[in-house]
């Protein structure tokens, strides 16, 4: 299939947004109005001036490959929650972060306490 043969026109799309990360599906059709689905993750960087720009990666799937992906997909889905569960471990760790933090700030706010009385000197200023 040469550059002409494939005139994308879109058919069915739908949008995941996911955070910085956005998934966009589409159905679209060749000249010769066969379908195949395209996958593009576009991902959305910031510069320290502000600035932005999007990088973007796309996935084309046609039809001879729809089980096969499916079922790929389907199992390694599965195996990722079967093994990891549902829970996103980087929002479990951020919660673990933060209770240890909040934690440490107490005990060592505890200790700073502990340590400025067990360092402070008893000045009579009738020394002075």
């Amino acid at each position: 299939m040469n550059d002409k043969e494939l005139v994308e026109k879109d058919i069915f799309s739908k949008v995941l947004r996911a955070g910085r990360r956005t998934y966009f599906f589409d159905v679209r059709a060749t000249k010769a109005d066969d379908y195949y689905i395209t996958i593009t993750e576009s991902k959305k960087f910031t510069e320290e001036d502000g600035s932005y720009h999007f990088k973007k990666h796309k996935i084309y799937l046609y039809k001879e490959d729809f089980a096969s992906f499916n079922e790929i997909l389907s199992e390694m889905t599965e195996y990722v929650i079967n093994h990891k569960g549902e829970e996103v471990i980087s929002e479990r760790h951020q919660k673990d972060f933060k209770k240890e933090s909040d934690g440490a700030e107490y005990s060592n706010s505890e200790e700073t306490t502990s340590n400025s009385s067990k360092s402070y000197t008893d000045i009579d200023f009738d020394d002075i």
